[in-house]
């Protein structure tokens, strides 16, 4: 299998899915908790029916307050779905720059401030869950069916904690993620306007955003998602 570093320089390989509503694909660190509190997730989309691509850093600190930083307006990222549950969200310069193969370093400039570390490494419940996926036939992606037993796996095997591929987000839109390829988060630091975040450890209340939960243990994903619906309330951008 190729290495994660192989898929994110390959942009051509990244299409938008078929269907309606809000259509991505590219890759993300799905969520990432630390022993300080924060938890730290990356959403790099290469193709989307929406705007032609774009990076977005999410930020929860401990005391729960979440704030999401974009390369492009918010009206055309992520607080365009999850914007009802942040406090604030920013435009501003973030750089992931890949040292190796599994290794990559995530940068949002200031004000944000953020230095971000990632080795990702394949384990036996990765390297089988990505044999199970490679198999599965196109159609089957994005069936509830196939999502449960993606969500199952996940948290008996990866030790995520309870996920969730489908619901609806803050802002009212229904969501499906489908991770076509995963790997473990074997080490990570960040360092957060200048303090650092401490080791990854998982929280005493796994992070929620409306129907999402963000894992207890990082994951890192080649997925496609969709977003339907209009937004039930403010999208505080």
């Amino acid at each position: 299998m190729r290495e994660p570093r192989d898929f994110a320089r390959n942009v051509s390989q990244f299409a938008i899915p078929k269907g309606s509503g809000d259509r991505f694909s590219g890759y993300a660190v799905v969520g990432l908790p630390f022993s300080s509190g924060h938890v730290l997730a990356l959403r790099r989309i290469e193709a989307s029916s929406v705007v032609e691509s774009y990076t977005s850093v999410w930020h929860r600190d401990p005391k729960g307050r979440w704030t999401f930083h974009q390369n492009v307006p918010p009206e055309q990222s992520c607080p365009r779905y999850f914007g009802a549950a942040i406090s604030e969200n920013t435009r501003e310069p973030i750089r992931i720059d890949w040292k190796g193969s599994r290794q990559f370093c995530v940068t949002v400039d200031a004000p944000g401030e953020i230095v971000w570390d990632v080795r990702l490494a394949p384990t036996p419940a990765t390297r089988m869950m990505n044999a199970a996926a490679s198999a599965m036939p196109t159609s089957w992606w994005g069936k509830r069916p196939v999502l449960t037993i993606m969500e199952t796996a996940a948290r008996c095997m990866l030790g995520t904690g309870q996920m969730n591929l489908t619901g609806y987000t803050p802002n009212g839109h229904l969501f499906t993620a489908a991770p076509r390829l995963v790997w473990s988060i074997a080490e990570s630091r960040a360092t957060i306007r200048g303090v650092d975040t401490g080791a990854p450890a998982p929280l005493p209340k796994q992070a929620v955003l409306g129907d999402f939960r963000l894992p207890q243990r990082g994951i890192f994903a080649i997925f496609t998602s969709t977003l339907d619906g209009q937004s039930s309330s403010g999208a505080n951008v």
